[in-house]
């Protein structure tokens, strides 16, 4: 993955949120190893990112505690980040809350909405669709002034947003995706586009319970499948490109267009 990217990022700084496992962390990793300088960040667990940090080059990412659901953190992890690497080009909102936080067995026994703790449809709302606003609230302006930025939402399949017992999990992505639409709108001509990526399917992270069965585990994804088309959209290559959502198990860096499943949504 690294060869096939080599250095189209070079001279870029980047925010992964939620950096420390699963999709953040291939996504981390892939983009340094595409030349830009990363700042990861996670809420509960510094020993993560300090695996993360251990896995790349030496300077070239920083590790942020911070909880996306705070406005106040989301503002000190972006003013630290730009202080210690540069500029912001790129913000991956990868942080999210699953449906582990409802139920160990969700996938076996869907929780019904009105059995559903209060405080945990809370906690999974402010971090999967209240934290990307306040994110990318916080790297807006500077992109704008600088007239380029990279905003990219990690999303999930759309089936999985109508699955039977999975709210809040499901309502949350889909808030995503209309932030995505919306937010490309309201940065038409500025220079900063805003896109989606989902895996395709279900990954090997943290969100999947460890006692799946069998049948499920072979088929999960692994997490290193969505590094590409991150990287592309992060790159010169995929300039104007906004309002979109790629699916990353259909990726074809030959054709990256073959993995979109989001278009027209724009004027024009």
């Amino acid at each position: 993955m690294a060869a096939e990217h080599s250095e189209v990022l070079a001279g870029t700084v980047a925010i992964v949120t939620g950096g420390g496992r699963g999709l953040g962390r291939a996504i981390a990793l892939g983009l340094v190893a595409a030349g830009a300088r990363v700042a990861i960040t996670a809420s509960r667990s510094h020993d993560e990112l300090d695996a993360v940090m251990a896995a790349a080059p030496a300077g070239r990412m920083i590790a942020l505690m911070g909880d996306v659901s705070s406005n106040d953190d989301c503002v000190r992890i972006v003013e630290e980040a730009s202080n210690r690497l540069g500029p912001i080009d790129i913000l991956v909102n990868n942080a999210g809350r699953g449906m582990r936080f409802v139920s160990e067995t969700f996938m076996a026994e869907p929780t019904r909405f009105w059995e559903t703790d209060v405080a945990t449809w809370r906690m999974v709302i402010d971090t999967n669709v209240n934290g990307p606003f306040q994110m990318a609230r916080a790297v807006a302006p500077g992109m704008i002034a600088r007239r380029h930025g990279r905003i990219i939402n990690i999303s999930m399949n759309h089936a999985t947003m109508r699955r039977r017992g999975f709210s809040p999990y499901g309502p949350s992505k889909a808030a995503l995706e209309s932030e995505t639409i919306i937010w490309a709108q309201d940065l038409e001509g500025t220079g900063v586009t805003v896109n989606a990526v989902t895996p395709g399917g279900a990954t090997r992270t943290g969100m999947v319970p460890e006692d799946v069965p069998e049948s499920v585990a072979k088929i999960l994804l692994d997490p290193g499948i969505i590094v590409a088309p991150v990287t592309w959209l992060g790159s010169a290559a995929a300039a104007g490109i906004t309002g979109k959502r790629y699916n990353a198990a259909l990726w074809n860096p030959a054709d990256p267009a073959a993995a979109q499943e989001m278009a027209g949504w724009l004027p024009g």
